[in-house]
This record gives structure tokens, sequence and C-alpha cells, in this order.
């Protein structure tokens, strides 16, 4: 029986082992292959969903997805990879281990960038379910202190569109902390080194954002650069200090470094290089798929790190990871469509198409948009049933998510 391992269980890993699981079936050869995922959590985490208050329904049990194709999950933390022997080491509860594979599927993803300048571990993050938890925890906490200075001021660090949505969704969260009494000590602080906020989105977004973060009565400091963190608040580099009990960074993604374990071939994100079957060049047996990888995803454009691109990336990898072990026709991935819809909390949203973003909804209809695609269209199927599971793993790709106008349209 041969192995076939996919290491990582995030959007492009779970959708790596949906459409490896289909092509077996497919090839009626799901007898001859053992799929295994390795993962260090038992459950999918809906990542995008970690601005959000509650985030219960953002796991999804890996038992739920994997169970019915007959994917075995391995519950281990993914330590080194070694392409000459072709195994996979890990670290378990039980101690070292290592998986032999045939063929390798690396979906690892990335990781927020944290900085080491002095009190960097007061930094909170959104970058893991754990993270999120962590700080949402921190914020329920504040309502029960005595008030002190800065007590509901938070500073986000990182004006990208992370930074942006958890700058959005923070005020209506405040003021339910701070209650009536304490309404006018509230404060979210968007901070960036660069010049403008939002500076992927071009300048008809860029506007729209503006006008959101003005209304939410969000500060914007651009060209700002973080000296230190304390306790008691933020250290900027011109000398200004801002009393916050929260600072949460949310700058700068990157790949893991076990990427330079299977190639010499890396982005200044730390991601390796495929081509557009998925595998990784100049490493033969191993494909790679979502965060962890790079390659042109259409004409003039790289794929980027979202799960827009990591979902399909995942489908055609474990389509094509199966077509390469029984030597049949491998399909090429090709998008050549591109949207951003970006969560501007009480305000509503913007949502953009095409890489010049241009703007096609705004406000409430962009918003419902925005809620179908994080709360359904990113999910697998959770029935259960084996045929909707591996249905939904055909290397085809999605519509683009229609506006949803009107009351009633989610």
């Amino acid at each position: 029986m041969k192995n076939v391992v996919i290491a990582g269980a995030g959007f492009a890993g779970l959708a790596a082992a949906a459409g490896a699981a289909r092509k077996l079936d497919e090839l009626g050869a799901t007898n001859d292959v053992r799929l295994i995922v390795v993962d260090q959590n038992d459950y999918h985490s809906i990542r995008v969903r970690n601005y959000e208050d509650d985030l219960a329904p953002s796991l999804v049990p890996l038992s739920k997805v994997l169970e019915p194709i007959g994917v075995e999950h391995v519950r281990a933390k993914v330590v080194d990879i070694d392409t000459g022997s072709r195994e996979v080491r890990l670290h378990t509860e039980q101690g070292a281990q290592a998986l032999s594979y045939d063929r390798l599927v690396y979906t690892l993803g990335s990781h927020v960038v944290r900085p080491n300048f002095p009190g960097a571990d007061y930094l909170h993050d959104i970058d893991t379910y754990p993270a999120a938890e962590c700080m949402n925890l921190h914020l329920r906490r504040l309502s029960a202190l005595e008030s002190f200075d800065g007590q509901f001021t938070v500073v986000v660090v990182g004006a990208g569109l992370t930074g942006i949505e958890l700058a959005s969704e923070l005020p209506t969260r405040l003021l339910q902390l701070a209650g009536a009494s304490r309404a006018q000590s509230v404060r979210v602080i968007l901070v960036d080194a660069s010049s403008q906020a939002a500076q992927s989105m071009g300048n008809e977004a860029q506007a729209v954002i503006a006008q959101a973060l003005s209304d939410l009565k969000i500060e914007v400091r651009c060209g700002w650069l973080v000296r230190a963190v304390s306790k008691d608040g933020v250290e900027f580099e011109g000398g200004e200090f801002i009393p916050a009990a929260t600072v949460v960074w949310c700058a700068g993604m990157r790949a893991p470094s076990l990427g330079s374990r299977i190639s010499s071939s890396l982005d200044a994100a730390g991601r390796v290089s495929v081509d557009h079957f998925m595998r990784v060049t100049g490493t033969p047996n191993v494909f790679a798929a979502g965060d962890t990888a790079r390659f042109e995803i259409c004409p003039g454009h790289d794929n980027v790190m979202s799960c827009q691109h990591g979902r399909p990336m995942g489908r055609y990898a474990g389509h094509n990871v199966i077509a390469d072990l029984f030597d049949v026709p491998m399909l090429p991935l090709l998008v050549e469509r591109y949207v951003n819809v970006v969560d501007l909390g009480a305000w509503g949203a913007v949502y953009t198409q095409g890489w010049n973003r241009e703007v096609i909804a705004v406000r409430n209809d962009a918003k419902r948009t925005k809620q179908i695609i994080n709360r359904q269209r990113i999910y697998p199927p959770l029935s259960g049933i084996r045929a909707d599971i591996l249905a939904d793993a055909a290397p085809v790709l999605q519509s683009a998510p229609a506006v949803q106008i009107g009351r009633d349209a989610g």
C-alpha cells in the first residue's frame, strides 16, 4: 500500500485530503493508498473569522470531514521533512515518530511574524484560534476591573486586511464591555508603518475603508513604528506613548521555515515554488498548496495568502498527487478571477473584484456577501455524507460570490 501524507489541515490541507480521496474513488483505488493528514489539532479552524467575538462556529472537527472519506488523522506536529529518505518527522504526545511517504502534500499554512522589540510578550494576536480566544477572554475580563487609564483602549498594529477587520469589529464590542458609564473611554487605534491603510486595495477601495474607519471613530496612525510595549501601553519611535490595556499584532505573515527542507527556491515570505500542477519545483514526489506555496496563479499575478486561493490549490493538489501516483493525466490550475470582501464591522463591508480592486458593493449588501462567504462558502460539507464531501472536492473553481442585495438575500 502506498502512503500519501498531507502535512497540515488548514484550508489547503483539508481540501487536498478530500481531493485525493475523490480521485482515488474515481480510479477505484481506495484500497491501494493510505491517505494520512498530520495536524496538531483535532479541528479545522475557519481562521478568517478570528476577528469575531464568538469563535465556536469557526471550528470544524476533523473527524467530521476525514472519517467519512477514509482519511486518517495523525495528531502531531511536523518538526522535520527529509525528502531524501521520504520521511515526515513528528512530535506526538507519545514522543518522536516518523511517517514514510510515497507522495507528500505540504500545506502547513502561514503564521504571523511577531516582533522582538521590548515587551513583545504583552502582544496579543488573532493568528490562531487559541490566540484569538485568549484575546477575547482578556477583553471580557477588562469590564470586571476598576477603571484605569487605557482600560478600553485597543491598539491594533498592522493596517492590512486582518488588522482592518479586527479594528472595525472592536468599537461595538468594547462599547458593550465598557457600558454606558465608561463609553467615553473606548478607543480603537489602528497603526501601521506604511503611509496608508489597506495599501493592497487600490485607491477606490481605500477611500471606502477610510470612510468606514472614520465613521466608526477608529483613529488611524500611519507611518508610525512601535518601539516597545508594556502592560500599560505602547511607546512609538517618535516618543509618543499611548496608554492601552490591549495591543494586538496583525503585521506580516510568513510560511514555516520547514519550506527550506523541501526546496531551495523560496520567496521572501518563505513559500516554496510550485508549478500549475502544485508540484514543488525541483523536488520529486512533493506537492504544496495554500500559504506555503507560490506560483503564477494567473498571468502577471502570484497567488495570495488567502483561503480564496488556498482552497482551489488544495483541491488540485489532492487530485494531482493521486494522478501522479497512478501515472494518469494531471490538471493545471489557473484562476483568472480575484475578489476581496473586507468586513468593516457595524459599518458594513466593501466588495471588490479584479486585481485592480474595482468596488462593486459596499455597506450592507457587501456585508451580507461577506457573511455568506465566512459562514457558508468556505466551510467543507458538514453533513458527514461521503458523497457530499467528495463532490465538494472536485477540481473545479467556484463562481464569484454574488452580491447579496436586500434584507432577505442572506
